[in-house]
């Protein structure tokens, strides 16, 4: 390694956005695993627009109590069906005692990508907070936000602030399956909250020249003149997990190639979505 250019760190903003919190027991994983693994659960395919495809979920505890409802909103949580298949976990949340608006199981698939975006904007104005428990997982799976890229690793309990740009991907497989739970703040959660840790082995993405730029949306207009526009709009927003950009870059150099091929529509669309899936004022 050059001692001149040494690896850049993630700064101490990073636990801001992903921290570890609390270490669980590695037998309880292990059943709680194995109840995601075998539970009836009927999986659905939701918010389309934020993702490749290959992102599936299904509700342990929603406003409705249906394990099919798994669109969230606020309000208090309630069992589903599903949960019933799975008393590990019912008991996990159970003990942690936390004020949960809604909790769900989230698998996905390799090769599959839930591009950049933000969330929690639609929902009311009030303290809310996400956690992961990984319970599938390997490392081709992780989660890149504030230019750094994350392995959220079993046998923890990790925060994530959505309301930070972010996105996920499983590059090789097998499936990546977290339990994830959005709760509202009260004591209990912040007392979870005073023990988290900044995250262990996140490495900074590298910036992109404007050269790396250029020659990937060149790749992509070559592929959209041959038709295949979903793969060269896909090669373009993996971006994302590759380079530290400025947020929404992305999608502006989707806009970019439509724009350049006469096809305003679709430039249109892009920049719309950009403001959608990053939650911004219009």
């Amino acid at each position: 390694m050059d001692d001149a250019h040494p690896t850049p760190q993630p700064t101490a903003a990073l636990s801001g956005q992903v921290a570890e919190m609390d270490r669980l027991d590695g037998q309880l994983i292990e059943r709680m695993r194995h109840e995601a693994l075998t539970a009836p659960a009927p999986w659905k395919a939701e918010y389309g627009e934020f993702q490749s495809g290959g992102w599936w979920t299904t509700s342990l505890m929603n406003t409705s109590g249906q394990a099919e409802d798994v669109r969230i909103t606020d309000g208090t949580a309630r069992p589903t069906a599903v949960l019933e298949h799975m008393p590990a976990t019912a008991s996990l949340l159970a003990g942690l005692g936390l004020s949960y608006m809604w909790v769900r199981l989230a698998r996905l698939e390799a090769n599959a990508f839930l591009w950049e975006h933000r969330d929690y904007d639609e929902l009311d104005q009030v303290e809310r907070h996400r956690l992961h428990i990984p319970l599938h997982t390997n490392s081709s799976a992780f989660l890149v936000t504030g230019g750094c890229k994350v392995h959220m690793s079993g046998g923890r309990i990790w925060r994530l602030t959505p309301t930070f740009a972010h996105g996920v991907c499983n590059l090789l497989g097998p499936d990546r399956i977290h339990l994830i739970a959005d709760v509202y703040a009260d004591d209990a959660y912040r007392h979870l909250a005073g023990r988290a840790d900044a995250p262990a082995g996140a490495e900074v993405l590298p910036r992109a020249r404007e050269a790396d730029l250029a020659g990937r949306l060149e790749a992509a207009r070559r592929l959209a003149d041959l038709g295949y526009i979903d793969a060269a709009e896909a090669l373009l927003l993996r971006l994302f997990y590759s380079f530290a950009l400025p947020e929404g870059t992305t999608y502006d150099l989707i806009a970019q190639l439509h724009a350049a091929r006469g096809d305003q529509e679709a430039s249109d669309h892009w920049s719309a979505a950009k403001s959608t899936l990053l939650a911004l004022a219009s």
